[in-house]
């Protein structure tokens, strides 16, 4: 039964493919056109088999009974020949649409066409079904439209903007069908059409897309007077409702439930011509007016219209003769309402019927420029609306407010001239000769400066200060970091002077300065404008600038001395051109070094400043902290000592003297430096000679071994106990091919035998010893490639006086040694070997391990061999 299931729904679809065939339609009904229009009937098949494109062929009879061929799409000799002529006139034609749909079109159809027409396809299915032609009826009426102009209408109308016209069509029709006529209202102007408004075949006022708002407010109707008479009413004219109205009539007849327009008829009504409406608006003569007073003008409107219209004033202000509205200032403004818009200063009054008064109060020179008026005319319109009628501005009339300037003159004069570099300077601007000056001006200055040239070129001033109306300050790019950091100071000191201050004047302020004193004036509106600028006679300000000259000499009392004695020594002091001069002092050691990377050296020992605070530069002697001294004997001398010299201090001792000149108080500038002549301690002496030298038992040693190296001090000359010598060993290494690199100090022993060891960044030790009385041993434990390099050392001799006290001798510095760490290649490839032997011979033992295992477990198979018998074969010859 589940496979027997399907059957009905098999059969009802076969059924319906046996019903299904071609369909050919034309219009349902009848058809009804007039006499002269244009008949278009329409014909499409569906359901077809064969190609998409079907051919058609057209008949007619009058009487439905027997057709006369009229057209095709296929087959030229169709046609009769009673309609090949018109055929090819063109008055029958057949137009395609689709593939499947074609158009039989008949022009100016005549009552002879009335009749019956078929539309039929020939067949390209594989069976024949459905229906193959179709026919539809076409009545020709009589044409009973009529349409003309009403005779109380003027071909003609001449109005005025806001006026009202009215314009008549009468329509009518003697159908003998039930038809609908249908009216429109149209306006042609120039080359332009536009729908002004229509009365649709269904009875609904349809107004145009231009007359949309003027409809809705009753400004433009459609009415019908009796039976045949349609009215078409405007209360207003406006300036576009010129132009040609035309009156459009059509009929409509309902077919197949839709209406369709069977015929269409118009005529021209009325030329309407809408007269401009003639406006002028005039401003009396150009006026002259004092400063304070009162402004009157008058805008006089000249127009025909004396209906019912009213006027809209407005006057502007402009600076430009330019009367281009609405680029001005709006003064005041009488809308068509009558209410006055305007502000306290400005007033805006109806003088008479044509006439409107401008009244500015208490005008101010802000005031001059061009006044003029613009005026509007608005005619009322229906619903309470308003339609503007004409519009006009007035030539500009122009205004000079006269005012009386103050009249002033502006002094400058330097209170404060400088004759040194950072002295004060001090500039004071002054207003005098004050005439004319009313209590609403006040007075603000700038300030400029103008640089000295010897040439005729010309220099542009530069901007220092200005000071606006409310009298606040602004700085210009030159002074304002100046004034920020209290340098410049400008001040108003009273209400007819004001001040410039330069609290340390450079030579770069050196050059012309002058003032400008600017006169502002109150506004009606509490503002200030600018009146009048008064400029000064520059100032000179200058000082003879010659070179600051400073003098050190440097003396010795006593020239002669020995190791141990006090060393004395005085500088004097003299400068010219600096300024109430202070003086700081510092004394120098210039000394012959042996050190490879400096062969001079200049140590600062102690200084002294301008306020006489000592102190103690570079001395480093802790066993001589208060052996040197510097004193102030006078403004311009000083001394300096040095108590128990020692042989170390042999060298060249200078005085560098800086004068320094004081500036805003307590703060001091440095005006010149310079150095005295050089002061020599040179002990002669017989004493011994100390010389250091290096040596090596270890010179090339191989990584991790042990680095020796000996500093040998041997004594020329005199022979000492060596309980008188004791010595400051230090060590450095310099770790590089060449000495280009600066010396690393790896360790120091002094005479006291305390050693110090420098940090170092890798493994390799350090450790340094006294071998000998005058043999010094540094090693170097586990040496590391970094260790490479050039080792020398240092030696500073102490020795004993006959005094008792130690003299330090000069420091003295051997040559350098090279020292060379080479790599252990068998130590160093020999713990890798071992390892990768020992692991090659492990994974071989493994490989071969699983191997054997896979073989014997996993791959191992049962194989049962069949048993055979045993036979000789047979020869051929036995078979």
């Amino acid at each position: 039964m589940g496979r027997l299931a399907p059957r009905p729904l098999l059969l009802a679809l076969l059924s319906l493919a046996l019903c299904r065939g071609r369909v050919v339609r034309v219009p349902a009904g009848s058809l009804a056109r007039v006499v002269g229009t244009e008949l278009v009937i329409p014909c499409n098949v569906s359901d077809y088999d064969g190609p998409s494109e079907q051919n058609f062929d057209w008949s007619f009879s009058s009487s439905g009974s027997s057709f006369v061929e009229l057209a095709s799409t296929w087959e030229v000799g169709f046609p009769a020949q009673l309609y090949r002529e018109r055929l090819q006139r063109g008055e029958i034609l057949l137009r395609r649409t689709a593939n499947d749909a074609v158009e039989l079109h008949i022009k100016n159809v005549q009552p002879s066409d009335q009749g019956h027409y078929k539309c039929s396809t020939p067949s390209t299915d594989a069976t024949v079904q459905g229906n193959y032609e179709d026919t539809v009826q076409v009545k020709v009426l009589a044409d009973a439209l009529h349409v003309a102009a009403s005779s109380p209408s003027s071909p003609g109308l001449s109005l005025r903007q806001g006026e009202p016209f009215e314009l008549r069509c009468v329509a009518s029709t003697a159908s003998t069908l039930h038809t609908h006529l249908a009216l429109l209202w149209e306006l042609r102007h120039r080359s332009t059409r536009q729908s002004v408004l229509a009365l649709t075949h269904e009875g609904r006022l349809r107004p145009g897309p231009s007359y949309t708002q003027r409809y809705h407010s009753g400004d433009v109707r459609l009415d019908t007077v009796g039976s045949e008479g349609y009215r078409l009413s405007v209360s207003r004219a406006l300036a576009e409702d010129q132009g040609t109205y035309r009156c459009v009539v059509s009929e409509w007849i309902e077919e197949q439930g839709n209406w369709q327009e069977i015929q269409e008829k118009a005529v021209d009504v009325a030329t309407v011509v809408i007269q401009p409406t003639v406006l002028r608006a005039a401003v009396g003569r150009n006026a002259s007016v004092a400063e304070g007073k009162g402004l009157d003008l008058t805008c006089n409107i000249t127009t025909d219209r004396v209906d019912d219209v009213r006027p809209e004033v407005t006057w502007y202000f402009s600076r430009t003769p330019d009367n281009t509205v609405p680029g001005p200032h709006v003064l005041a403004r009488l809308d068509r309402d009558s209410l006055v818009h305007n502000s306290p200063h400005v007033a805006l009054s109806h003088v008479d019927l044509r006439s409107y008064r401008l009244l500015v109060r208490d005008v101010s020179r802000e005031n001059s420029g061009y006044y003029f008026c613009h005026v509007v005319l608005w005619a009322p319109g229906h619903n309470r609306s308003w339609h503007k009628v004409a519009e006009a501005v007035s030539i500009p009339a122009s205004v000079d407010v006269t005012w009386r300037e103050p009249d002033y003159q502006v002094y400058l004069n330097a209170s404060k001239v400088p004759e040194f570099s950072d002295d004060l300077t001090e500039l004071q601007c002054r207003i005098v000769d004050m005439k004319h000056t009313e209590p609403s001006v006040r007075f603000t200055v700038s300030w400029y400066y103008r640089m000295n040239r010897r040439s005729d070129d010309v220099v542009n001033s530069e901007l220092l200060a200005v000071m606006d109306a409310d009298w606040m300050l602004k700085y210009g790019d030159r002074s304002k970091q100046r004034a920020r950091d209290g340098d410049f100071i400008f001040s108003k000191e009273r209400t007819d002077t004001f001040s410039f201050r330069i609290q340390r004047t450079t030579e770069e302020d050196r050059g012309n300065y002058y003032c400008v004193v600017s006169a502002w004036t109150k506004q009606r509106n509490d503002s200030w404008a600018k009146s009048k600028d008064v400029f000064s006679k520059p100032v000179h300000v200058f000082w003879a600038s010659e070179d600051s000259v400073l003098v050190v000499k440097a003396r010795q009392p006593k020239p002669f001395f020995a190791a141990g004695n006090t060393f004395e020594m005085t500088c004097k002091v003299s400068s010219k051109n600096i300024k109430s001069p202070r003086y700081s002092v510092l004394i120098t050691a210039e000394k012959p070094v042996g050190d490879l990377s400096s062969p001079n050296e200049t140590k600062y020992i102690i200084s002294l400043d301008q306020d006489s605070v000592v102190k103690l530069e570079n001395w480093t002697d802790a066993s001589r902290v208060d052996g040197v001294v510097l004193e102030k004997v006078q403004e311009d001398e000083f001394r300096y000592r040095m108590y128990q010299t020692q042989v170390s201090d042999a060298g060249l001792y200078r005085c560098v003297v800086t004068a320094w000149s004081p500036v805003r108080g307590s703060l001091w500038r440095e005006a010149a430096t310079s150095l005295s002549n050089p002061i020599e301690i040179d002990f002669q002496t017989s004493g011994p000679i100390f010389n250091a030298s290096v040596y090596s038992d270890t010179p090339s040693v191989i990584r991790g071994d042990l680095i020796r190296l000996f500093c040998i001090v041997t004594v020329e000359g005199a022979a000492l106990d060596p309980d008188d010598m004791a010595f400051d060993v230090s060590w450095f290494a310099v770790h590089s091919f060449g000495l280009d690199k600066a010396p690393v100090l790896l360790s120091s022993l002094d005479r006291k035998g305390i050693v110090t060891t420098a940090q170092r960044d890798w493994k390799s030790n350090l450790s340094l010893e006294r071998v000998s009385v005058l043999e010094f041993l540094l090693q170097v434990h586990g040496s590391e490639d970094q260790d490479f390099g050039n080792y020398y050392c240092s030696v500073t001799p102490w020795v004993k006086s006959a005094t008792g006290s130690w003299q330090k001798e000069a420091e003295i510095y051997s040559k350098p040694m090279f020292i060379t760490v080479k790599m252990d290649v068998l130590n160093a490839f020999k713990y890798p070997l071992l390892i990768g032997i020992g692991l090659s011979t492990i994974i071989g033992l493994l490989s071969c391990l699983i191997g054997y295992c896979s073989s014997h477990w996993c791959c191992k198979k049962e194989v049962q061999e069949t048993r055979r018998e045993r036979r000789r074969l047979m020869s051929m010859e036995m078979d």
